[in-house]
């Protein structure tokens, strides 16, 4: 008899051992979406359009939770789904805030008909304004974003990119995690 509640005892400390590593997971997994969905996701850049600022092949962490307690500014470097491929996420820089006319002409842009001069990113002036040529003037909740590469760039000058809503924005982007010898915070400002 005593041999039977032996065995027994045994039984339930390795079930509750069993149970305890199944909580430990789920709790893991629970965690883990829900820092992917409100928190933070990881990206990679694809292509030049934001260079000298990000590079092809730069492995990055979005802030998805700061545009929660905050607004995006001009300058913050966004990360936004491109709408006509699934799974295709678009980097760029803000360039006009909701209620701003942007236009580009002469290879500059004007920010409500005045240069914005302290827009040190772009690499050289534009060759082509795209539907910026005429004046935009951007709605409550809209923003104009720009590639650093602006020559080499589908950003809000092309139709198929546009005028981005608030509700676009999938996060700013954070930190470039890989390659390891230029990790650290990306600059915005």
């Amino acid at each position: 008899m005593a041999r039977y509640r032996r065995g027994r005892r045994k039984e339930h400390g390795i079930i509750r051992e069993l149970l305890g590593w199944i909580i430990y997971i789920l709790i893991i997994i629970g965690l883990t979406y829900l820092i992917i969905t409100y928190v933070g996701q990881r990206t990679r850049v694809s292509g030049s359009s934001m260079e000298t600022t990000l590079s092809d092949g730069d492995n990055l962490i979005v802030d998805k939770i700061s545009y929660r307690f905050r607004d995006p500014k001009r300058y913050d470097i966004i990360v936004f789904p491109y709408k006509y491929e699934e799974n295709t996420y678009y980097i760029k820089r803000i360039i006009g805030l909701p209620g701003e006319t942007v236009q580009v002409t002469g290879g500059y842009v004007y920010i409500n008909g005045e240069l914005l001069e302290s827009d040190i990113y772009g690499a050289e002036p534009m060759a082509d304004g795209g539907i910026a040529s005429e004046p935009i003037t951007l709605g409550a909740d809209e923003y104009f974003v720009l590639g650093d590469n602006r020559n080499h760039s589908s950003d809000s000058r092309d139709p198929s990119v546009g005028i981005l809503h608030r509700e676009d924005l999938l996060g700013r982007a954070w930190v470039r995690i890989y390659p390891f010898d230029q990790m650290g915070v990306i600059r915005h400002e």
